[in-house]
């Protein structure tokens, strides 16, 4: 309990601390807010002097200086009250952009582990709806709560300075509106949880089906999925109902409390008035403070619950900013050389896609082993004991090495399962090895920054992504030192220019969500055309030409081979006729190297290839 209240603490200081580049700003708000407090006292003042001394004694001089001090009020408090609300909501706004801002920056930084661990619609919610709840505690909750304790602490003081005993009276009602206000916040606090996991869950749920629509549509599963998300939909409204409930119930309870106050002011008041130790202008400016004293007590009581349910989303949102990218940047790096060769080399690499916060694996050092697919990261000979150990899954790469040099294509070749990809991964640095060593032109990329790194290298994928920008964006991305020349000599070399042309806009016409105004292979292509265009160094084809037909597969084959003159090719293929002309092809096997070779010494060999060959093509034939 004391560690979870720590916690709130600390949530609300960085809460606060988005406030601080807007200080002046703050100061400027609370001090509008403290002046409108302030002109709530006047109108019952104003009235108790009217009713007292103006009407009794016929002063039409004062009883016009009163109305027009009155009306002046009124008018101030009008243009505070304005002031305010547009200095509070522009805080709100400026401290929602800097959190959307931040949350996104470190999301880009994120690991792909995190990524696979999160929906989308989960992490959507923490960039829109939580922050969205943060804008309203800022809006409408942080810093106008001060306008509410101002208003009570004036309030009491006035009704203390008039009439202490009927103060007293007046304040008799005040524990049962606590009492009311603390069974009311428990009961919504915990609502208000319930509501923004339900949200969460309608995000996700939406994404995932809006996003799978094809298959739904497939396989005919359009009412069954109206079924699962009417149930997720209907466990949200019953929660929103819940809430509704206890506000409805609420509200009348303070404003019972609120006449059960007034009628105590005229029971009490109208018998001291009879004896005239109270005057009647003094009970109607009870009257007047007593309504306006109970309303700041209501909207401190929602702003609490605003105030919880600000909490409750911060705490996702700075467990996502407190969440550490797995994969960062040496302290002390290495950079790569500028004029590089493009080499590429595995020692000894031993990789699991275990959760970071697995046990480590149980290893032991053998001097008796001494090939190069069990070298360790740094000095002598390393082996798991097991092949799973610390419950962090299976060896999905078990001392893998090979070496491509400058201007090499090595094909990547095995069953679906071995690791192809994997290899592809840890190049990329989207993941850690657990053991060994990957070197670009003999530097540890561990060592390397990583836009460094990656800069260096072009990757296809098979899964295309475009994004829904115009043909030209999704070709340079947004680089500016890829110009136009630039763009369409990639293009045009990777054939891709041609149907490009044909688009209604050309290169300026948006290719729609993730470019599905372009058939399957047409997206190949432009994936193609978006790696030569960055000019990368090394460059990585994974499964880059299974999506597409003979004809498309036959055109990108000539584009490839002007593309990889000159430059170090890794490419993982399924369909042994894009490996055939390899300089070295790589079998892998449960993880493993299990043969290596030129397609000829491959197929002399027969093993593994040999017999992957015979199926794909002797088979088919």
């Amino acid at each position: 309990m004391i560690g979870k209240v720590c916690r709130r603490g600390t949530d609300v200081r960085r809460l606060l601390g988005y406030l601080r580049p807007y200080r002046a700003r703050v100061a400027l708000a609370i001090s509008l807010l403290l002046c409108g407090a302030a002109l709530e006292m006047v109108g019952p003042w104003l009235t108790q002097i009217a009713i007292d001394r103006a009407l009794p004694e016929g002063d039409y001089k004062l009883l016009w200086v009163l109305v027009g001090t009155y009306l002046a009020a009124l008018v101030a408090s009008f243009a505070l009250d304005y002031a305010q609300g547009l200095l509070t909501t522009w805080l709100g706004q400026r401290v929602m952009y800097d959190l959307r801002v931040e949350l996104f920056t470190h999301l880009q930084t994120l690991s792909l582990r995190y990524f696979d661990r999160n929906p989308v619609g989960r992490l959507m919610t923490r960039v829109t709806g939580d922050v969205e709840v943060l804008n309203e505690l800022f809006s409408s909750g942080a810093v106008t709560v001060f306008g509410d304790l101002f208003t009570l602490f004036f309030i009491l003081a006035a009704m203390l300075a008039m009439d202490w005993r009927l103060s007293l009276v007046t304040f008799s009602v005040l524990p049962f509106v606590f009492l009311a206000a603390f069974v009311f916040r428990s009961l919504v606090r915990n609502a208000y949880r319930e509501i923004r996991v339900r949200v969460a869950r309608i995000n996700a749920f939406l994404q995932e089906r809006i996003t799978g629509m094809r298959v739904i549509h497939l396989f005919g599963r359009e009412a069954d999925t109206g079924l699962r998300f009417e149930r997720v939909n209907r466990d949200h409204l019953d929660m929103q109902l819940r809430s509704i409930t206890y506000y409805a119930a609420f509200f009348p309870v303070i404003e019972v409390l609120t006449a059960v106050s007034l009628a105590l002011i005229l029971w009490y008041g109208g018998g001291e008035a009879t004896q005239g130790t109270v005057t009647v202008g003094v009970i109607a400016a009870f009257l007047q403070y007593a309504r306006r004293f109970f309303r700041p007590i209501q909207d401190l009581s929602e702003k609490y619950n605003l105030l919880q349910g600000a909490m409750a989303s911060s705490e996702r949102i700075f467990g996502l900013l407190d969440t550490r990218p797995e994969i960062e940047d040496d302290p002390h790096p290495l950079h790569l050389p500028a004029d590089g060769r493009g080499e590429i080399e595995f020692r000894g690499v031993w990789f699991r896609y275990a959760a970071p916060h697995a046990a480590a694996p149980v290893v032991s050092r053998q001097s008796s082993v001494s090939s190069p697919e069990t070298a360790g990261p740094a000095t002598g000979d390393w082996r798991p004991e097991t092949g799973a150990g610390g419950g962090g899954g299976e060896w999905v790469l078990r001392g893998v090495s090979f070496r491509a040099a400058p201007g090499e294509r090595v094909a990547i070749v095995g069953a679906t399962g071995a690791g192809k990809s994997t290899i592809i991964n840890l190049l990329m640095r989207f993941y850690e090895p657990q053991a060994g060593e990957i070197l670009f032109d003999g530097i540890p990329i561990r060592r390397v920054p990583l836009a460094e790194l990656r800069a260096r290298i072009g990757l296809v994928l098979q899964d295309v992504f475009l994004f829904s920008e115009d043909a030209r964006f999704n070709l340079s991305l947004g680089r500016p030192d890829i110009d136009e020349t630039r763009i369409r000599r990639a293009a045009e070399r990777i054939g891709a220019d041609p149907f490009i042309r044909r688009l209604p806009g050309g290169y300026d016409q948006p290719l729609g969500e993730r470019g599905l105004s372009l058939s399957v292979g047409e997206r190949q292509l432009v994936s193609f055309a978006r790696a030569l265009a960055f000019d990368p160094m090394v460059l990585v084809l994974d499964e880059a030409t299974s999506s597409v037909d003979a004809e498309l597969e036959a055109q990108i084959d000539r584009a490839l081979s002007e593309l990889m003159s000159g430059r170090t090719s890794l490419v993982i293929a399924h369909r042994l006729s894009t490996v055939v002309h390899a300089d070295q092809i790589l079998v892998l096997h449960h993880g493993e190297v299990r043969e290596r070779g030129t397609h000829a010494e491959l197929l002399k060999l027969g093993g593994l290839y040999s017999q992957l060959y015979e199926l794909q093509f002797i088979r088919a034939a």
